[in-house]
């Protein structure tokens, strides 16, 4: 028998007795447990209990048990793909992105998908679950591991392990079906009951719980305009040869991403000339609003649009919304009675709107600036005023919400979102969230301009990302165009400055189980130097070294 401490209480186990045998017995969590911590290290249900150990559950509520759930189901979906196919008839199945609550994919094969094929795949799905199936987990010699890519015909896998120096992989498989998943996986297919198949567009979409709401299925949304930004993303990526993050490790091995980095900032350039030809036709515009998440690089991008501008013949202002936040005493608290400088409470709306429309009806008006040091809002003598052909750039993460500039004329607004969303994944079955790329991407920049180390970042992302799917993201299908700051090489370049900051983090820190889960997939990029990268360029405002006044 072993003894361990399960939350406050000590009990006896016995010594072959799996975490999962033990979730069932004492768990007292009433949502899916999906992972254990053991003295406060993530393990999976399959371990077996260890004598002295301090124990856990970690539910589907949590950040880890939640990506486990959403993980496990992509595999399921792909072992009932196989199953209703047939193994031989399949050919590749990709997961392209997230849509929301679910995953977007497309299925190649003999044969033809149509709604009645994709409900036979769900059906095999439900069987699965009621088999109740283990993920067995078998770590094998990593050589060993890229003759099974190569025999089952994940060719893909094979390429991203070549650049592997682990001598040993962990493989993962559901009857029958080999895969290698980046991050832990379920005990079994019986706590993933819930999921729902659409078909969509050319592929298939699962759709999942919320973390929030494990419970229920969310009814599918079609989300046409992120649709096409993200497709879009991928077809350039295919361009230049970077699908994913083996391709992008062969090209930095061969020595040729000049060519790569300067291509991908050409084609930013090219769509920001785009997007402000759009702006210039329509004469009736005075006000560019421009919004998106923590860390899509809107500063640098609205000067970048307003130096397109100039060159289309207009002659652009920049404004950013925080200037005109409330003073800190009158910032609402959220739930946890924390000030929340996200809310649009935070901003002087009726100020904003006021000045706005002073503007547009040939008024000079006084500029505030937000000094955040102090929490007031400052005037500094600086005023504005609009003349024929002078247009205002409007950067905050409310601009798409009408409530912000209800005052102004609906016509007078070009609604512009923008986010970094990743163009390339780790391979075909393991997808990058755009998440990650952008906490980098803060990470690196509160280090550099704030002195803020990574745990602080870390410890503050949660709460930003409630903002974000509270404030922003509700309202960007009414935005008239995307733009997608994400560049298909900028882990490499990310990884050179993240790496020694995430290694900052000590086993004692709260932010140790994140930071561990970033280091390792940064492992999997091949770093390179910054040197390359143009001084306008969107990553410039994280990594430094950028032209323009941030």
């Amino acid at each position: 028998m072993s003894l361990i401490r399960l939350y406050d209480e000590i009990i006896s186990v016995p010594d072959d007795m799996t975490y999962a045998e033990l979730a069932r017995k004492r768990s007292r969590e009433k949502e899916q447990v999906m992972l254990v911590r053991e003295d406060g290290k993530l393990r999976e249900l399959s371990k077996k209990v260890k004598d002295g150990k301090s124990v856990s559950f970690v539910t589907i509520l949590e950040q880890p048990g939640f990506e486990t759930y959403r993980r496990s189901v992509s595999m399921m979906f792909m072992k009932a793909v196989q199953n209703v196919a047939g193994w031989a008839n399949v050919r590749r199945i990709i997961l392209h992105f997230s849509i929301k609550y679910g995953f977007f994919y497309t299925v190649e094969g003999d044969f033809d998908i149509d709604e009645a094929w994709i409900a036979d795949v769900e059906s095999e799905m439900r069987i699965l679950v009621k088999k109740d199936i283990p993920f067995i987990k078998r770590s094998i010699p990593t050589a060993e591991a890229r003759e099974i890519f190569c025999e089952d015909r994940m060719f893909d896998k094979e390429r991203l392990f070549r650049f592997r120096l682990a001598s040993r992989t962990n493989i993962y498989e559901l009857d029958g079906l080999r895969d290698y998943n980046y991050g832990f996986m379920a005990y079994s297919t019986g706590c993933l009951g819930y999921f729902k198949l659409y078909p969509y567009k050319n592929g298939i979409l699962l759709q999942m719980p919320r973390r929030r709401f494990p419970g229920e299925i969310p009814p599918f949304e079609p989300m046409e305009k992120l649709f096409k930004a993200q497709t879009d993303a991928e077809s350039w990526a295919a361009k230049i040869h970077i699908e994913d993050i083996g391709e992008l490790n062969e090209r930095i091995t061969s020595g040729d991403m000049f060519e790569p980095i300067l291509l991908s900032e050409a084609y930013h350039e090219r769509r920001i000339s785009e997007i402000a030809n759009m702006i210039a036709e329509r004469p009736e515009v005075k006000f560019v609003m421009i919004a998106g998440p923590s860390s899509s690089g809107k500063t640098t991008f609205s000067q970048r649009l307003a130096v397109q501008l100039n060159a289309h013949g207009l002659r652009p202002h920049c404004v950013g919304v925080d200037n005109y936040f409330v003073n800190r005493e009158n910032t609402p608290v959220d739930e946890f009675g924390k000030k929340d400088y996200e809310c649009l409470g935070a901003i002087d709306v009726a100020g904003f709107n006021r000045d706005m429309c002073d503007l547009l009806a040939g008024k000079t008006i006084q500029v505030p600036s937000y000094n955040f040091q102090t929490g007031m809002r400052e005037y500094k003598g600086q005023t504005l005023s609009l003349a024929e052909g002078d247009i205002l750039v409007i950067e905050g993460i409310h601009c798409l919400n009408d409530e912000l500039s209800e005052s102004l004329p609906k016509e007078s607004k070009f609604k512009i979102f923008m986010s970094a969303l990743a163009q390339l994944n780790i391979d075909d079955h393991d997808r990058l969230p755009t998440t990650d790329g952008r906490l980098l991407r803060r990470m690196i920049r509160d280090n550099r301009t704030r002195g803020y180390s990574a745990a602080n970042t870390i410890s503050m992302w949660d709460s930003v990302r409630r903002g974000e799917d509270q404030y922003i993201f509700p309202f960007q299908e009414t935005a008239d165009v995307f733009f997608n700051s994400a560049l298909p090489y900028e882990l490499a370049v990310l990884k050179q400055y993240a790496q020694p900051l995430l290694y900052q983090i000590g086993e004692s820190d709260p932010e140790y189980e994140e930071a561990r889960r970033l280091l390792k997939f940064l492992d999997y990029v091949i770093g390179i130097p910054s040197d390359n990268v143009p001084a306008n360029s969107i990553l410039r405002e994280f990594i430094g070294g950028g032209c323009f006044h941030l």
